[in-house]
């Protein structure tokens, strides 16, 4: 599977953060439906109206269902991150309507004008939360309305526990509506960061491969051909054109992500390979020329075979800028050090060395070797590239990389 459609998949499901704060609404109803039946309960001998049983047990068991249906809801339907459709938003609304007017003959209308609770009491409180993480600060306002107008009518004006349940009613509708909206925002950011970073890891990846099959290719047919002479001259002089247009496209980042993902289809990428290979055996196919030295560690270095293959790609990219720009013939040096919590692996040459700018430079001119070859495919394991080198004394990559970072990203 192809990096970009590896690291975009978990998108999508749902991130979970809208989702949190919908399951938190639903605790809420749950916590509120059982406080509405204890205090019912308690109240009962205390209604003065023998028909309020009944309405009672009415509007708590409507309640108690229809906690557990938005519950259900909320846990089985995540396609938008928990949030109901407008429609069930709408019957919440009514449904906590019709329990608070069902208090008038569950209670008595003399009763609550004198200040007696409510039948659902809290309850009544999930429809304005939930209206207010659904649609924002206008959806909580107004289903805070409609519940302060019934709240009004019910008990009258009082400018002590009515004025108080009106502002936070209103409050709770404003507070949830600005945060639902600042969860949604921020689930977008995330997921559009995370879109980006999977393109851009994809680019990096082709990139490398490019970098190390097809410019090198025609920058060798491109110096062959000038040596040459005559219609290979020519031909080289169209690969270095070709070499120069692919590598402006490389930087300019027309390549993009999604184009490669589809490019790779659906193979399995060389992280998906399973087991370990020894990294003596991977470098000693890349440093087989007779200009180069291999030293490596008595014992096996056992590595995930990705990262096997990776370190093995870097060092390669290493000995081809050797060859390169010192020379056919120059010899390499490559070292390998096995410490236990990392692997180090040293490529040395006696070359003239590398001014001071030239990696940048040479990086803003699509020439990856060292920018994407090596340092793109370590910091892709967890590790990191130094780069020591002065103008007449040679050049020398080291390249760390964690074990157990190598370990945990191969799967094992």
């Amino acid at each position: 599977m192809s990096t970009l459609r590896r690291l975009v998949q978990p998108l999508r499901r749902p991130l979970g953060l809208e989702l949190s704060l919908w399951r938190a609404v639903t605790v809420y109803r749950v916590i509120t439906v059982a406080l509405a039946i204890v205090n019912n309960t308690t109240e009962l001998g205390n209604r003065s109206q023998p028909a309020s049983l009944p309405w009672i047990v009415g509007v708590l068991a409507v309640m108690v269902v229809w906690t557990a249906v938005t519950a259900l809801l909320t846990w089985t339907d995540q396609r938008n991150g928990g949030r109901p459709s407008w429609w069930v938003l709408g019957l919440d609304l009514a449904i906590a309507g019709v329990a608070y007017l069902a208090s008038i003959p569950a209670v008595g209308f003399a009763q609550l004008q004198l200040g007696a609770g409510t039948v659902p009491g809290l309850w009544v409180a999930s429809a304005i939360l939930s209206w207010a993480l659904a649609g924002g600060i206008r959806a909580g306002v107004a289903a805070a309305t409609v519940i302060n107008a019934l709240a009004i009518a019910l008990h009258g004006w009082h400018p002590g526990s009515v004025a108080d349940n009106v502002v936070l009613a209103y409050l709770a509708g404003i507070v949830v509506g600005f945060t639902g909206g600042l969860v949604r925002r921020a689930e977008l950011a995330l997921a559009e960061a995370v879109r980006l970073q999977a393109a851009t890891a994809e680019r990096e990846r082709l990139a490398r491969h490019i970098h190390d099959g097809v410019l090198q290719v025609l920058a060798m047919v491109s110096r062959r051909g000038g040596e040459l002479g005559g219609e290979a001259a020519r031909l080289g002089a169209l690969a270095a054109e070709q070499e120069a247009a692919l590598r402006a496209l490389i930087v300019s980042g027309s390549v993009s992500g999604s184009v490669s993902g589809s490019m790779a289809g659906g193979a399995a990428g060389p992280a998906g390979e399973a087991g370990d290979r020894d990294l003596r055996e991977a470098l000693a196919e890349v440093a087989s020329a007779r200009t180069v030295t291999l030293s490596t560690p008595a014992g096996a270095v056992p590595l995930p075979v990705h990262d096997a293959t990776e370190i093995a790609d870097a060092v390669r990219a290493a000995l081809d800028n050797v060859r390169v720009h010192v020379g056919a013939d120059a010899p390499a040096w490559v070292l390998v050090e096995d410490t236990g919590d990392e692997v180090v692996v040293t490529v040395r040459d006696d070359g003239p060395g590398i001014p001071d700018g030239r990696l940048a430079q040479a990086a803003a001119d699509g020439r990856l070797g060292v920018a994407q070859s090596i340092r793109g495919r370590i910091g892709d394991l967890g590790g990191t590239v130094a780069v020591v080198s002065a103008p007449g004394e040679g050049t020398e990559v080291e390249l760390h990389v964690p074990k157990r970072d190598v370990t945990r990203r191969g799967g094992r």
